[in-house]
């Protein structure tokens, strides 16, 4: 089967990059699926995450809108895929099946509706044009039941992220360090991140806080954690591809998202056995911890809440390897096996060469 990924890009350090880096080079190279990626702005230059070397890449300039009609049209003529999967959290990938006709084309939403939308008038038309557009789709595709309630369609179904890695080897949870992974946007909260650390770092000096995403260009975050004189207590890196390794040296995991597609850094934390400390931000969070058995839920934007839940676990160091091991285990149904085969199941349902 030839499959086409149409996205925006893979030479970043999202989210979205790292699950179809997963998601394509598993289809290619453990189902024998001829897979093509289709980038915008993209030629000559190298992914951030590694992809199947079995996978064709192509990129399309994308400047105009013109530019990316043309473009789009021309490859996906020259590829000729049995199936489409758009991964494009934006406006223009839900009017794919307006340009590309006679071909099964699938949506995947990577992020909750309110990324694009707000109560402006303008947040209101996008919302509009956006659920208006989900029935031209064979499938819509959405990462948790949570996220059902915001695309309200017959035609969405639920398939979670994969995970990018399991390792074997056990996490100690003895390590005096909080990690969070993330870019420095308004959606990750880090403002509010920064109000829980200054109560945390008062109670607990010895405890690090370890920040592992790609900063703003101004640098907010980094000069506000400044400001609050909390230099001292955290440290901010930018993204490394075995980040694995930086959550098996960690002891807890925190997200302050304001929303979340899905929540793939908990998943990977949970495998590497850490309890998870998150706010109960749509959607996701809920569809992956269990509140008090492998980790914390709390309240959105409640700073007091998730600062006195990251101090339970800095205290209680039983409580948190039980949390730490039961984290682990329950991930075990986003293992890739798990989740691929759903993926493949779908793709010959709507082969209609199969």
């Amino acid at each position: 089967m030839k499959l086409l990924y149409i996205t925006n890009g893979i030479t970043g350090v999202g989210g979205l990059e790292r699950v179809l880096s997963i998601k394509a080079s598993y289809l290619a190279d453990n189902y024998g699926y001829e897979v093509h990626i289709l980038t915008l702005n993209e030629q000559d230059m190298q992914p951030f995450y590694i992809f199947s070397p079995q996978i064709v890449l192509h990129s399309i300039p994308y400047t105009r809108i013109f530019l990316y009609l043309s473009g789009l049209r021309k490859a996906v003529k020259e590829i000729s895929p049995d199936i489409i999967s758009v991964c494009d959290d934006g406006l223009k990938g839900f009017f794919v099946p307006r340009i590309i006709k006679n071909i099964p084309i699938i949506y995947e939403r990577h992020a909750s509706i309110l990324l694009n939308t707000s109560d402006s008038l303008k947040g209101k038309i996008i919302k509009y044009l956006m659920n208006s557009q989900i029935k031209y789709f064979e499938k819509f595709v959405v990462l948790t039941k949570s996220n059902c309630k915001e695309w309200n369609k017959k035609n969405v179904v639920v398939i979670p992220n994969p995970l990018s890695f399991y390792p074997e080897k056990s996490n100690p949870l003895t390590q005096k360090k909080i990690i969070v992974v993330g870019s420095h946007s308004h959606n990750k909260g880090y403002d509010l991140l920064l109000q829980a650390e200054k109560k945390v770092s008062n109670l607990f000096p010895n405890w690090e806080l370890h920040v592992y995403g790609k900063a703003d260009t101004d640098k907010k975050i980094i000069m506000m954690a400044e400001q609050m004189n909390l230099s001292k207590y955290i440290h901010f890196h930018e993204p490394v591809k075995n980040i694995q390794e930086k959550y098996l040296n960690s002891s807890i995991m925190v997200l302050s998202s304001r929303s979340e597609g899905f929540g793939m850094v908990l998943i990977e934390a949970m495998a590497c056995g850490l309890p998870c400390v998150s706010f109960d931000c749509p959607q996701g969070p809920s569809d992956i911890i269990t509140d008090g058995e492998d980790g914390f839920l709390v309240s959105v934007g409640n700073v007091d809440k998730l600062a006195e839940k990251i101090c339970f676990l800095i205290e209680n160091e039983e409580e948190r390897k039980r949390m730490g091991r039961n984290a682990k285990e329950n991930v075990k149904r986003f293992l890739p096996e798990n989740i691929m085969e759903k993926w493949n199941n779908l793709f010959r349902l709507l082969n209609k060469n199969a």
